[in-house]
């Protein structure tokens, strides 16, 4: 493929005429992008943890243990898939299928890279985009508040009381920490005018990088986005210590691979967003290309894996502290300081 990349409005026309088998590529690479990242992150995780505390990490499976990420799906599917008796048997098993769709249905929205001609054809094109819709942020963001829905109801179907304490628990800190998320992303909103992502990396293309004018907006995302998926030093609705492992104690085989699955590809969804809005997304002053955006994902999954490797876990009320006292103040004030500046600027 030849990289010619169109501009930003002229994608959606390109959408809209190309031919139907067209966009059915588009989505089987976009869905073997998202699993066979996830399934490599939790390489990429696993070999750098062990680099930090002096370990090997996988190194049997294939060379350097490259195929661990396979061994682990076979294993999964092939270990017992057991129903609690107390259960309630139809929302246990509808609970991960809804973590994984949302999870999934995000990636999809994000735009991964522009439109691609497709060499010695007449005029077609390939595009890593499903769609370029002028509310993408909000489909992302709204979705990502429907994913906890499987997480409360997996813990409240289990018929487990440390399941359901992390179910709660899940419910208290994605509805706490899914404001400051939205609200660090409102500045982003308000200086480009847009809430399509693509609309944002062509502003970005056009002006400079919105971290550059967002520190403090980027710095409220970051928080909220590793605590919205549940991750260390966050991740008090799985915490072995007192619940067992949370919400998804009483899963197994591949129910459970489909939470695990559910969460890596959130993380993916989280560091594909942080990279769009705040840094240009597949937009790079050289040789602009799908790769950028994968190498700056790259660098904040390895944030995600190196906070994991070096913080203690919070308790509960300094989590909840955190997002009502310290977080929401903080994304407030900078809604109010750009909207002071922009006007003033633009007047």
């Amino acid at each position: 493929m030849v990289a010619m990349m169109a501009p930003i409005l002229a994608q959606v026309d390109i959408l809209k005429s190309q031919p139907g088998w067209v966009s059915i590529i588009t989505i089987v690479i976009l869905l073997f992008l998202a699993l066979t990242m996830m399934a490599y992150m939790t390489y990429y995780e696993r070999k750098l943890i062990a680099y930090m505390q002096d370990r090997v990490g996988p190194a049997r499976t294939g060379f350097k243990g490259l195929l661990q990420p396979a061994a682990d799906g076979v294993k999964l599917l092939f270990k017992e898939d057991i129903i609690p008796r107390g259960a309630d048997r139809w929302v246990f098993f509808f609970a991960p299928i809804v973590v994984f769709v949302c999870a999934l249905t995000s990636f999809m929205l994000l735009p991964l890279g522009g439109v691609w001609r497709i060499p010695f054809s007449p005029g077609w094109h390939v595009n890593l985009f499903l769609t370029d819709t002028n509310v993408q942020l909000l489909l992302i963001l709204a979705l990502g508040g429907i994913g906890v829905y499987g997480v409360v109801l997996g813990g409240y179907a289990s018929g487990n009381r440390y399941s359901l304490i992390g179910g709660m628990r899940s419910a208290a800190q994605v509805i706490s920490y899914e404001i400051t998320l939205g609200l660090s992303l409102v500045g982003a909103m308000i200086i480009t005018g847009t809430l399509s992502l693509g609309g944002m990396i062509s502003w970005q293309h056009d002006h400079v990088w919105i971290v550059v004018l967002q520190p403090l907006g980027f710095l409220l995302y970051l928080v909220s986005a590793i605590a919205e998926t549940n991750r260390a030093p966050f991740d008090l609705p799985e915490a072995e210590n007192e619940l067992t492992a949370g919400f998804h104690t009483e899963y197994s085989g591949f129910r459970f691979s489909m939470f695990f699955l559910g969460e890596y590809i959130n993380m993916l969804v989280v560091s594909g967003l942080a990279a769009t809005v705040f840094l240009g997304g597949y937009d790079f002053p050289i040789f602009p290309g799908p790769w950028w955006i994968f190498i700056k994902m790259l660098l904040f999954m390895f944030i995600y894996i190196w906070l994991r490797a070096t913080l203690p876990r919070f308790r509960f009320d300094q989590l909840m502290g955190m997002a009502w006292k310290a977080l929401l103040p903080l994304s407030l004030l900078n809604i109010l300081l750009t909207a002071t500046i922009t006007l003033l600027v633009t007047r």
